[in-house]
Formats: structure tokens, sequence, C-alpha cells
């Protein structure tokens, strides 16, 4: 890369945006390096912030190894690289496992990361690929950092809170706790959370049937909607990885505008505006 384009990049990776300086995004460059330090950024920019500061402060790192969204979001990243770079193999869309497994890893980890890089039109992959990457958008990213979607915590501890209700159908009078990292979670953030992730899902459902209503396809519809509100850019179908949004329509490009508005501030922040309670004295 030229100094400017590595400025810019480097900007752009960390706020997890995906803003480049070609039409072509990173597949201008077609460059391994390039795109093997990239993924290692994006990995980085959606940890927690407080994890660096930690680290560099202790120049130490086990405060990674210890932290139980660091964990989950490496697991499920290296096992989705490694699944649809087979699949990719499986399907012969690309000639050998290396060419399989680089493209996998650098729009797997962009798309789970919302950051919205890309190298290839994933949109052509295998169906399970382009839905499990979106999908992937709506969990990996670690709070306290610039990504989007509902975050790892969230996930970890609806997980924790499915495998508690199933130990207290066994056992009605036990007392079970749901424990993050070894810390037990209190109810009042398990019923926030249930809440968030209940006003998430609905808001996809409203805001892909108002484009479902003006028109637009399934697949763009849902896609643009999920892309947006986890601010990832991209999703498929008229708003695939080679498009953009310039073929909606006003009202579209006003319903994707307020999905990116919710979805950057976390839903409660803007919907608490529009309840009596907020506005009484």
């Amino acid at each position: 890369m030229s100094w400017f384009d590595a400025i810019c990049h480097s900007f752009s990776v960390v706020g997890l945006g995906g803003f480049s300086t070609h039409d072509a995004s990173i597949a201008y460059f077609n460059s391994p390096a390039i795109e093997f330090v990239l993924i290692v950024l994006m990995f980085i920019a959606s940890l927690n912030f407080a994890r660096h500061f930690i680290a560099l402060r202790r120049l130490s790192l086990q405060t990674y190894t210890r932290d139980p969204e660091c964990k989950a979001i490496f697991i499920i990243l290296a096992a989705s690289v490694i699944v649809i770079a087979v699949l990719l193999m499986w399907h012969g869309v690309y000639p050998s496992f290396m060419t399989s497994l680089r493209h996998s890893a650098f729009n797997v980890v962009s798309i789970a990361t919302t950051t919205g890089f890309v190298t290839q039109d994933y949109s052509t992959w295998p169906a399970f690929a382009p839905i499990w990457m979106l999908f992937l958008s709506c969990i990996v990213c670690s709070t306290g950092s610039t990504g989007g979607g509902v975050k790892m915590f969230r996930t970890l501890l609806l997980a924790k809170q499915a495998g508690r209700e199933l130990k207290l159908l066994v056992h009605p009078s036990a007392m079970v706790c749901a424990r993050i990292g070894g810390r037990v979670i209190p109810d009042r953030v398990a019923d926030a959370v249930l809440g968030f992730i209940f006003l998430y899902f609905m808001t996809v459902a409203v805001l892909t049937f108002a484009l479902l209503l003006s028109g637009l396809d399934f697949d763009s519809s849902f896609s643009a909607i999920v892309a947006a509100i986890n601010n990832t850019a991209h999703g498929l179908g008229t708003v695939g990885p080679v498009r953009n949004y310039h073929s909606l329509t006003d009202f579209q490009t006003w319903v994707c505008t307020l999905a990116m508005l919710l979805g950057r501030l976390e839903i409660f922040s803007v919907i608490v505006l529009f309840t009596p309670a907020f506005w009484r004295k």
C-alpha cells in the first residue's frame, strides 16, 4: 500500500467502518499480505478496547485468555473460516484449499466483525456461507468495541440463561446462577439483555416488512436490514458485496438509514424517546 492508502485503511479498520480508497475495496490490491494484516487488525478491533489497555499496561496477554468474550469470538471465527473454506473447496468455487482458505478467512472475518471490506463476491458462494456470515455479524463483536450487532456478551448470557432454565426445569427448587467468566450475572442485567434481544429482532422484522411493502425482494430486504442494523454495509441481492444501495428508492433508503441509527445507538437509546414515561416529570 501507499502511505495514503495505509493511513486511510488503518483508520477504517480500527473503526470497523469498511471504507476503502478504491471502488473494488481490498480486492484492488490482490495481496495476501495486506489481507492477513487486515484480518489481524479487524480481530483486534472487534475486541473490548479496555482489554487492550489492560494488556498494554501490564505487558501481558493473560487478559485476553481470561476474557470469555475473546475466547468465544476466536473459536467461532476460526471454526467458521475453516468450515466455509472446506465448503468452497467442496463445491469447486476455487481451485485449491489454500485459495479457499484465503478468501474465506478475509471475508468471513470482515463481515463477522461488521467491518465490510470485501475481496470476493461472496453472494455467489453456496447459500450457507453468506447467510452464516450475516448471522455472525449479529453476535461476534465484543462489548466495548467499535463493532455493531447484539455483541458477544449478550450472546453468551442468553446461552447461559437457556442452560439455567433447563436446569430449573429438572430441579425447580435449585439455586442456579448465570455465570460468565466466573462472575455471577445479576437478574436485572439478564432481564435487560432479554429486553434488548426482543427489541432487536422485532426491529429487524418490522423494517424488513417495510422494505417488502415497498416492493423490494425478500433476500435484499432482509439482508439490507441486518447489514444496516449491524453496520456491516453489505447484504445480498441488490445490496450485495459488489453492489451498493444506489438502486434503492428514497423510502427504502430512509428505512435503511433508520436501521443504521437504531443499530449504532443500540435501539434502547432511540426507542426510549417515544415512551410516555420518558417525558413525564
